[in-house]
């Protein structure tokens, strides 16, 4: 069992009155490498032929970094590939990369033109030594490169210019908000809660840097932070085992796993609640609050979350697949146990095989198919569109 994570997200906002960004944060788990691979590339001016030239920069940048091409040959590839600004004579694209093993924590980071990345132990900034790198057919410009080791608990900070020039020519801050600044603005935010997710950090700086421009950006404003912590895990049964015989099973993981954990399904409920000596009691405020598409949750101790079966899963596959993040009020069972999923790192899914007769009938919709099939998929979006780390079992 890993006992590492990287928890990897951005926040982005478009300059004003431009719909599409400048700036392109990208990330890639290799999952047999255990490498966690994030780039921020800002890409020159803003709209349309910004982020053509960043998407550009960040996906040569990804397929470099993944195959461990040497840092100087991959640097000059990405800037041959860019054309030069003719007024600025600068290329068209800044970047930063980060390459990070989830096993051992080791770090690379390969920075150029971006604001210089911070590390972070706890709310204290760490220094990073790093060496600048020139190249011989562009000797104007220079890479810099950093090696280390990541602890558990360490957080690294990255952002566009937008939001170390945001509030730039307002009377407080003529030169803009700056890098200390905002650095000090994440240090505290870190203090105040020292488990803030990373999309809830860069949410955090955003937002910030977007009020230091009186909410008109002048610029593309991206903030990316990448948290190498413990794991949060989430266990989710659903159906009875093939064989009764392995009833107790699903008992003791209840009893045993560390983490949060989902019942969907009444008959499996039922197993647990048996066992365990533990009642299931229907949720009223889920009944006076009726979902036509969903039916409701239930309870029961050391359960964080009881929901019908294959219907709810099926609609949490369909949320996924829409890239659905629920918020209050409203929550049925499908966006419960959503929210549970996008809020850990580690899902592991045990999954019965027994054959329920009622999903038999040709005449249900095709989802209620096979329960198992519905869970590969919900196992396959949470890893390649939400970047978790997922397990199956069947039994």
């Amino acid at each position: 069992m890993n006992d590492s994570f990287i928890d990897v997200d951005f926040a982005q906002r478009s300059k004003h009155t431009q719909h599409v960004s400048g700036d392109v944060f990208v990330t890639r788990k290799i999952k047999e490498e255990t490498r966690t691979l994030s780039v921020l590339s800002d890409g020159l001016g803003s709209g349309v032929k910004a982020s053509v030239l960043a998407n550009m920069t960040a996906a040569m940048a990804i397929k470099y970094t993944s195959a461990f091409v040497d840092v100087r040959k991959s640097a000059k590839t990405i800037m041959d590939t860019l054309p030069i600004c003719e007024v600025r004579k600068i290329s068209y694209s800044t970047f930063t990369i980060a390459d990070l093993d989830d096993d051992d924590g080791t770090a690379r980071f390969i920075e150029h033109g971006n604001p210089p990345l911070v590390l972070f132990r706890g709310p204290e900034e760490l220094p990073l030594e790093k060496a600048s790198i020139q190249l011989a057919e562009w000797k104007d410009r220079v890479i810099s490169y950093a090696e280390t080791q990541l602890q558990l608990g360490d957080r690294v900070l990255f952002f566009s210019d937008g939001i170390s020039q945001s509030g730039m020519e307002q009377r407080n801050m003529p030169m803009g908000w700056g890098r200390a600044a905002a650095k000090a603005y994440a240090s505290e935010a870190i203090r105040q809660t020292p488990d803030i997710a990373s999309r809830q950090l860069a949410a955090m700086l955003v937002d910030r840097a977007h009020t230091n421009d009186l909410r008109k950006a002048k610029d593309d404003i991206t903030c990316g932070v990448i948290y190498y912590r413990r794991p949060r895990r989430l266990l989710v049964i659903s159906g009875p085992p093939f064989s009764k015989e392995r009833d107790a099973e699903l008992a003791t993981l209840v009893q045993t796993y560390a983490g949060k954990k989902a019942i969907c399904g009444g008959t499996t409920a039922t197993i647990v609640s048996r066992l365990l000596q533990r009642e299931v009691h229907m949720n009223i405020m889920d009944m006076e609050q009726f979902d036509p598409e969903v039916p409701p949750t239930s309870s029961m101790e050391g359960v964080d979350l009881i929901t019908e079966g294959t219907l709810t899963l099926a609609k949490i596959a369909e949320m996924l697949e829409r890239h659905v993040r629920p918020a209050p009020p409203r929550l049925n069972a499908a966006a419960r146990l959503v929210q549970l999923m996008q809020a850990s790192d580690v899902v592991d899914f045990v999954v019965g095989t027994r054959i329920n007769d009622a999903h038999q009938d040709p005449n249900l919709p095709v989802e209620l198919d096979l329960r198992r099939n519905i869970i590969r998929k919900i196992a396959n979006l949470l890893e390649k569109i939400y970047l978790k780390n997922t397990s199956i079992q069947f039994l």
